[in-house]
């Protein structure tokens, strides 16, 4: 299968500070905001996120991990947080793909049972074939692709980052 490379690491890198700047914006408001990062990819795209953010402005950023069995989401989520540490503060929800919206709704859902002053959500790639009815409030890039092409994020340890398409 051949490699259509669609992001390169530098336009990772302009997306990932035009969406730190859109999360203050929205954020301005409040003193702390916890951005929370699906595992694997996801987490390490909120970490970037949370970094930027912390660059430019005077919010207090915590991070956190959130675990999905993305082949049953159903299952219990696990959070490197307990729901006490992210309680009644801001939450931005991040992953790299957003391709049915499965593993995201459910996360959605688990973050639903705790009182949040502000929810929002952040993808790096939309990829617009949704099956259940979610959106990303923040987004890279968005793709209309086949359901046969598959969308990948790299994010290499040596700082070489790129999403393909196969």
């Amino acid at each position: 299968m051949s490699k259509n490379i669609i992001l390169t690491n530098q336009e990772i890198e302009h997306k990932i500070k035009r969406i730190a700047y859109q999360i203050y914006e929205t954020f301005v408001d409040e003193e702390e905001v916890v951005i929370a990062g699906i595992a694997t990819n996801g987490s390490v795209f909120a970490q970037k996120i949370a970094n930027a953010l912390s660059n430019i402005s005077t919010l207090k950023v915590s991070t956190c991990e959130v675990k999905v069995d993305k082949q049953n989401p159903q299952l219990p989520i696990q959070t490197s947080l307990t729901k006490e540490e992210y309680q009644n503060k801001g939450l931005v929800l991040v992953d790299d793909v957003l391709n049915s919206g499965t593993t995201l709704i459910y996360a959605v859902r688990h973050f639903l049972d705790v009182p949040l002053k502000k929810f929002k959500t952040a993808v790096l790639v939309d990829r617009n074939h949704k099956k259940y009815p979610v959106k990303a409030d923040f987004k890279g890039i968005s793709l209309s692709t086949s359901l046969l092409e598959h969308v990948q994020v790299v994010f290499d340890e040596n700082g070489d980052n790129y999403a393909f398409l196969s």
